[in-house]
């Protein structure tokens, strides 16, 4: 059942050190306290620091070295899919990373067309929950996003738009225990459409980039049909596969 501890504790810690990293709190080349010093820190098992720790190391955050620690290797992972919680793909025009906020416009409760039902793997009559969200990146609409999710796999999800959490991808870690693992993209270039223009704030029918993704789970279900339509005017798309 759906509780708001469904993710593991390591998960947390991890998720609030590749922030510290990834923020430039912890800058490459700092050594880190020890082990127990960071379990105190965080009022946690050693054991539970020791399995974040060993995971950031894995994926490059950290290194450890002999005689000097745990280290702070200054790889940046701005493409991990941890950090679709508050980064995304499109940077400034040199390339620097932006943060994104979004702003949930609807939240709608249909019946699964047979594409959607056939995409997600569930039955052709399911409920699904359509989500239509904005992004801004400084102080700027950049993207809007319409996301598709069975239904049966986020029961109590708000019907709310304004009682969404901004973070989506977060919340369905913590409050579900999915954890998105894999996204497969198609990208292709568009004319801009009425809503595009209006939500956008374009000038006319611009070109804009659009991404057609499925998001699977760490179990490799597909759990969010997503539908991105964004401007590149100041912004460029940046997928990076390491």
């Amino acid at each position: 059942m759906a509780n708001s501890d469904a993710a593991p504790l390591y998960e947390k810690v991890k998720r609030h050190m590749s922030e510290a990293i990834l923020v430039g709190e912890w800058q490459p080349g700092m050594v880190l306290p020890n082990e127990t010093a960071l379990a105190q820190g965080f009022g946690i098992a050693v054991g539970t620091v020791r399995r974040a720790m060993s995971d950031l190391v894995a994926e490059g955050l950290l290194s450890r070295r002999r005689k000097t620690g745990t280290v702070v290797t200054g790889r940046s992972p701005h493409h991990s899919l941890r950090f679709f919680f508050q980064y995304f793909r499109l940077h400034r025009a040199d390339g620097s990373l932006t943060r994104s906020t979004s702003q949930m416009l609807s939240v709608e409760h249909a019946q699964a067309t047979p594409e959607q039902a056939a995409l997600l793997q569930i039955k052709p009559d399911a409920e699904v929950v359509k989500l239509h969200r904005i992004r801004h990146a400084d102080g700027k609409p950049v993207m809007h996003d319409r996301l598709v999710l069975a239904a049966e796999r986020v029961p109590g999800l708000p019907r709310d738009p304004a009682a969404l959490p901004e973070l989506l991808y977060l919340h369905l870690l913590e409050r579900y225990g999915v954890r998105i693992s894999a996204v497969r993209e198609q990208i292709a270039a568009d004319l801009a459409k009425d809503e595009d223009i209006a939500l956008l704030d374009l000038t006319g029918r611009e070109a804009v980039l659009t991404i057609e993704e499925v998001a699977y789970d760490q179990a490799g279900v597909p759990t969010i049909l997503g539908q991105h339509r964004a401007t590149t005017r100041a912004h460029i798309y940046v997928n990076e596969v390491r």
